[in-house]
């Protein structure tokens, strides 16, 4: 009689068209699309089709199933090659497919690893050192060539009982549990009843221990709430670093800002000024005398020139302008779009490598918060608000936490979602409201618990009016950050180690 999943397990293009499906599959558990069980049952067929088999073939299985989830999960990026690169449809689908294909060689590795140097025996070590594993990936991902920390398995949760574990490990805690229950209850029909009943309860506890720590709450208000202005101005990229447009685009800002005197904050988005700090002083420190005088303070992204060095260096910047200026120069900068790898190899190849303002500068990677309305907060600059240790150390500085962004890169896609996901996600973390100001979407403001409080909808010019509490107080997370969920990963991973070998 035949194993209840032979055709999953078996060596064999059925197996590995079943992993490129259930690859897509995860896709379907994020955001806007939100059916998590999809997530599980995607990593449950990742887990069970590598039980069988090894070497080459369980790196072509994890690689098509890589394929199968960066492929339907972030093909937008093909949207900024084409419209805004200038690429033609046909390089920039082999721009597109090869970044693709580049990522899934990711998890190739990973169920290479698994085959050869990990897969126990015993069942428990077998669910619990799988679901290290993928951790472990995850990891990875935050870390190699600058990270791209994408479509982590515990974002698909964020409404779930398990995000109730957010605040004690991060999001790498939950895409544990997650990919543990996923594993258990892919195995429960093969397993004896004793042990079937033994793993839905522990499938069961961990849920029912994410439910008990749900809305929990770790931090504590500090202070009186603000009032914020969140100008979403939706100037199109195409026009955005055109000098024709500029005084349009000054004028659009300072507008819709003087139609909101009095509040606490008025924020512009990521490089809303298109002029370099040192010639637009003069314009934002005006707009921001006038400001002050209604009590309001103005927060705006611009890129900063400085030439402290002798040459010149841009930075991709935040400031709070005023009396009281100060500044954030990002850090975790986004490959082409920010910085050209192989600079000298790659310029002028094709129109995509000479993106405007792809030469900028890495600024210091330890900055203190911005301060403005008396209060401390955490900044993050588009891309950074996805690497979870990143985001808690400014965090843990903070009683507020504050991402600008220019999602205009990605056109109506589903990556602009994907994005507010996980700034969610920092916000339920750190146990502090989020302030999400973007150019055309989402703008919106979120709250301690990871909750969408407000926002406006994309591709209008308007702005969000609302109010944030500022939090103090340190969840474990911010405590410890991912150190406790690394150790467990590494310490599962070695036992499997050892007890492979024997």
């Amino acid at each position: 009689m035949r194993h209840p999943l032979h055709w999953l397990q078996a060596p064999g293009w059925t197996g590995h068209l079943l992993a490129l499906a259930g690859g897509a599959l995860g896709t379907l558990a994020f955001t806007p699309f939100d059916i998590w069980p999809l997530g599980l049952l995607s990593a449950a067929l990742l887990y069970q089709g590598l039980a069988r088999i090894e070497g080459r073939q369980a790196f072509l299985r994890g690689w098509l199933w890589g394929l199968g989830l960066f492929a339907s999960g972030v093909s937008w990026v093909y949207i900024s090659i084409h419209i805004h690169g200038d690429a033609s449809p046909a390089l920039a689908g082999l721009l597109t497919a090869g970044f693709v294909a580049g990522l899934a060689l990711i998890y190739g590795l990973m169920a290479w690893l698994w085959s050869r140097w990990l897969r126990p025996t015993g069942p428990w070590l077998s669910v619990s050192g799988f679901a290290a594993l993928w951790v472990g990936q995850e990891f990875f991902r935050a870390w190699f060539l600058t990270g791209f920390p994408w479509l982590y398995q515990g974002y698909a949760l964020l409404d779930t009982w398990l995000a109730g574990w957010a605040p004690l490990g991060g999001v790498w805690l939950v895409s544990l549990f997650s990919v543990l229950t996923a594993t258990i209850l892919s195995e429960t029909r093969l397993w004896h009843l004793p042990r079937a009943l033994a793993g839905l309860g522990l499938v069961l506890a961990i849920w029912l221990g994410g439910w008990a720590l749900y809305g929990r709450e770790w931090t504590q208000p500090a202070g009186e709430p603000l009032s914020v202005a969140l100008v979403q101005a939706d100037i199109p990229q195409s026009r955005k670093w055109d000098p024709a447009h500029i005084e349009h685009t000054l004028t659009l800002y300072r507008d819709m800002s003087y139609a909101h005197l009095g509040s606490d904050l008025i924020i512009w988005p990521e490089t809303a000024v298109p002029v370099l700090s040192s010639r637009a002083e003069p314009f934002v420190q005006g707009i921001a005398a006038n400001l002050a005088e209604h009590g309001s303070t103005l927060i705006t992204g611009i890129p900063v020139d400085d030439y402290s060095t002798g040459s010149l260096r841009i930075y991709n910047g935040i400031l709070v302008a005023g009396e009281d200026a100060n500044q954030y120069l990002k850090h975790k900068l986004v490959p082409f779009g920010e910085y050209v790898p192989l600079e000298a190899w790659l310029r002028g190849l094709i129109a995509f490598f000479d993106l405007p303002m792809s030469s900028f500068s890495r600024g210091a990677a330890d900055q203190p918060p911005l301060r403005a309305a008396g209060y401390r907060l955490a900044p993050f600059i588009c891309y950074e608000v996805v690497y979870p240790d990143f985001a808690a150390r400014l965090a843990a500085q903070s009683e507020l936490l504050i991402t600008i962004s220019n999602d205009s890169w990605f056109g109506e896609s589903i990556g602009p979602l994907q994005h507010l996901q996980m700034a969610r996600m920092r916000a339920l973390e750190s146990g502090r409201w989020m302030i999400r100001g973007t150019n055309n979407g989402v703008t919106a403001l979120i709250d301690h618990q990871g909750g969408i409080r407000a926002q406006v909808p994309q591709f209008q010019p308007l702005t969000l009016k609302g109010w944030v509490q500022p939090h103090e107080g340190l969840t474990p997370y911010l405590r410890w950050r991912g150190w406790p969920v690394g150790l467990a990963v590494l310490a599962l991973l070695l036992l499997c180690v050892v007890r492979r070998q024997r």
